[in-house]
């Protein structure tokens, strides 16, 4: 018997699936959804439609979904970033989708009320946010980009969609060094290790899997230890880490509750009284 198609990238209840799983997965009804994108700065996509369920991962600020089914104030929806299936809340989304032209290109920024950064700040956004750009202008000497909802936020923030914040994701990496530590999150304002891996990857123009598992089963080719160098990734069961140089690593972890730097040794004998040894090592 063929084993059922991951949850977590592909969409299938026992009432619904998506119409791409036609043929491969039985369900009563097939749909192809309706696309959306999220209109609040961080929403949390969770397994089932529930408010004290975890956290699988998060879905940014203008990021399209495609929403599956809606009900009870609840949204199935399927990323359109890495595919990722879950429930977020319905008030989170919209329907009226933006093509986006900018992208927020550091951890954390303002959308503010004007184009001023005296005025007050609307709401903040995360690196990774996509925003629908209007306008453009310049108060004493700072240039803001005025978006769709006329809110502005700092010119030099943001980036063209499709331009890479650095060639080097480890670069990146490091600007996320003390941002909390948060299971599922994916966001400047709290992340887990498999996301520090992807975010920064994307801003250096580069896609990766959302979880360690799928990261460490494909992104990129198997080394030997003693090959590390900078930008390769160490993984545990249920963990990795990025490669600052050939024996630092960088990783967000629950031992210090934040993004940190970390000699390799250090935690490998650190984590080894939990979670064993290192399970391999990638170079992407």
């Amino acid at each position: 018997m063929n084993a059922l198609p991951d949850r977590r990238l592909n969409a299938y209840r026992p009432d619904l699936a998506e119409e791409a799983l036609r043929g491969s997965v039985e369900a009563p009804h097939y749909v192809s959804g309706t696309p959306a994108h999220v209109a609040v700065p961080v929403a949390s996509l969770r397994p089932r439609p529930d408010a004290a369920a975890g956290i699988d991962t998060q879905v940014l600020f203008g990021e399209a979904v495609q929403v599956l089914d809606r009900a009870d104030g609840w949204a199935w929806v399927k990323s359109g970033f890495d595919g990722y299936v879950g429930y977020i809340e319905e008030d989170a989304l919209s329907s009226e989708v933006p093509p986006p032209t900018h992208i927020v290109a550091v951890p954390r920024t303002f959308a503010y009320s004007g184009a001023d950064l005296r005025t007050p700040a609307a709401f903040a956004l995360s690196i990774g946010s996509r925003l629908t750009v209007v306008g453009e202008s310049e108060t004493r000497g700072t240039r803001y980009l005025t978006l769709t909802s006329g809110q502005s936020v700092v010119a030099g923030h943001c980036l063209p969609i499709g331009e890479a914040a650095s060639d080097d994701y480890v670069a990146i990496a490091i600007r996320f060094l003390e941002a909390p530590y948060l299971w599922g999150g994916r966001s400047g304002f709290g992340l887990d290790c498999s996301a520090l891996v992807q975010l920064s990857m994307m801003m250096a123009g580069r896609t990766a899997p959302r979880d360690s598992d799928m990261q460490a089963a494909g992104l990129g080719t198997p080394i030997s230890r003693e090959e590390l160098r900078r930008g390769d990734l160490v993984f545990w069961k249920g963990h990795v880490a990025i490669m600052e140089d050939d024996a630092t690593i960088l990783h967000a972890n629950g031992h210090t509750m934040s993004v940190a730097r970390e000699g390799l040794d250090a935690a490998i004998e650190r984590i080894g009284w939990l979670y064993e040894r290192p399970t391999g090592y990638r170079r992407p």
